[in-house]
């Protein structure tokens, strides 16, 4: 697996995880839901910038972010899991 495909693998289990669609993602990364969508479909890449507020958004290091899904879900704040997975969660963007 690319490491392209293992960032998009993951930041589908990262969502999974807290409960986070596409649109609370992208209002996070304050970026529209389209640009989430062709990201993780492949139609576009994750830049560099992107993987610095993916970081920022699930309180994450960067590094783990590119270690694959589980270790990147593991490494999540407890404050940032959703009660059930799959289930939902507000989140707050910062500034």
């Amino acid at each position: 697996m690319s490491s392209e495909e293992t960032l998009r693998v993951t930041v589908a289990a990262l969502m999974r995880a807290t409960g986070e669609n596409q649109t609370v993602l992208a209002r996070g990364l304050r970026i529209t839901q389209g640009a989430v969508s062709r990201k993780q479909v492949g139609k576009a890449s994750w830049s560099l910038g992107d993987i610095d507020r993916l970081s920022a958004h699930y309180g994450v290091p960067v590094p783990d972010l590119l270690c694959g899904p589980t270790h990147a879900v593991e490494q999540l704040p407890h404050i940032r899991r959703a009660a059930i997975i799959g289930g939902s969660q507000s989140v707050l963007t910062v500034a």
